[in-house]
């Protein structure tokens, strides 16, 4: 079978297993055709050009599909979630949070605004989808998104009705998003051992004890002056209690493979907290740049109390996988070509995209399975 007749197959295989949550005939096939157009070799990805791929004379269909077609886009999500823990699905996964953005014109699309976006590096017009990664030693995927709306779209519900956003659509932070997504992945039995994140999460205490109250491990990157509770008791900085440290207390090791081969750093870690509970202990540990000692980095640990510090290191060092996602969702699956702008249609183009996305990841850990060298590493 050659590799468009194995990416067909596998595409409809996908599309079989949430077939049914579709009313209509209509939206269901070209749902298919949709994906397909997704990781077609189109150099844009939007209505007109998968129509026309499609051999559909304008871009209606397509538009409909996403716009008022009767399908529940949160069952095909579940439906690709579990397609891809069938696929890559590990006991020692690590389900990663991250939010990217999407440059957009004008100010009617749901949520768009001038904010800040890591994907651009600076403040922009876009909109903020957040998002969960699944990633395992099989490869990686998108399970679950949410789309940001800044306050200022929620104080206005005539602007957020216009955007077909619900009057019972709260604001919700990007945390919020992460911990309801995390809550899903839980309530569905996903299997995985961590939970990581940049430090816009690590960050915020909340989430960590939040975490902590389900015994969720994770290894979440925070500010240099973020302060935790010593196992004296006290409060201190994380920068501080790893300055503290002796030299030998320091550990040149690889947290991955990136780009330019093994992404070699020194790291530390040091104990906190006044005692440990239920089999988990929590520590901080520093990443400090080999080439300039002053790049450190911080993270808040949690997990069993045996862990190692190789361990925590390689929980860290899969952080990087989500922008790998977000980089082939984009490259491959047109994650960010949409021209959309109602609140329904954005999720039902993302969780299309997650599911193209599944699709590709499902046939490169087939290919792994039989000896094919997986693609290298972009981080």
């Amino acid at each position: 079978m050659g590799q468009v007749e194995e990416w067909k197959a596998a595409l409809a295989g996908l599309h079989t297993r949430f077939a049914s949550r579709f009313t209509r005939s209509e939206p269901r096939g070209r749902a298919l055709e949709y994906m397909a157009g997704l990781i077609a070799p189109l150099e844009r990805k939007n209505g007109w050009s998968l129509a026309e791929r499609a051999g559909e004379d304008c871009p209606d269909g397509m538009q409909r599909l996403l716009n008022s077609a009767d399908w529940d886009a949160d069952a095909v999500r579940d439906d690709v979630r579990d397609f891809v823990i069938e696929s890559i699905g590990d006991e020692n996964a690590v389900l990663i949070g991250d939010d990217t953005g999407f440059l957009k014109k004008g100010t009617r699309s749901a949520g768009v605004q001038r904010q800040y976006s890591g994907t651009a590096g600076r403040t922009e017009n876009c909109q903020i989808g957040t998002f969960l990664a699944y990633a395992s030693a099989r490869g990686r995927a998108l399970i679950d998104r949410e789309l940001y709306l800044p306050a200022s779209w929620t104080d206005d519900r005539a602007r957020c009705r216009a955007a077909g956003i619900e009057d019972d659509v709260p604001f919700a932070t990007k945390i919020e998003h992460f911990q309801a997504m995390l809550q899903r992945a839980l309530d569905a039995d996903v299997p995985f051992a961590w939970v990581t994140a940049d430090e816009a999460y690590g960050q915020v205490k909340t989430l960590r004890f939040w975490l902590e109250e389900r015994h969720v491990a994770h290894v979440l990157a925070t500010k240099v002056n973020d302060t935790v509770i010593t196992t004296g008791g006290g409060d201190a900085r994380v920068d501080q209690l790893i300055a503290a440290l002796p030299r030998q207390a320091w550990k040149r090791l690889s947290c991955g493979v990136g780009a330019h081969g093994q992404r070699i750093y020194d790291w530390a870690r040091v104990p906190i907290r006044i005692c440990w509970e239920n089999g988990f202990g929590h520590w901080v540990l520093a990443r400090r740049s080999v080439s300039d000692p002053t790049k450190i980095a911080y993270y808040v640990c949690y997990g069993p109390a045996d862990t190692r510090l190789k361990d925590l290191i390689k929980v860290a060092g899969a952080r990087w996988q989500v922008e790998e996602c977000f980089q082939t969702a984009k490259n491959e699956c047109g994650l960010d070509h949409y021209q959309v702008r109602r609140y329904q249609a954005w999720y039902r183009h993302i969780t299309l995209s997650m599911a193209a996305l599944a699709c590709l990841t499902a046939i490169r850990a087939h290919e792994m399975s039989k000896g094919a060298p997986e693609p290298a590493a972009t981080a």
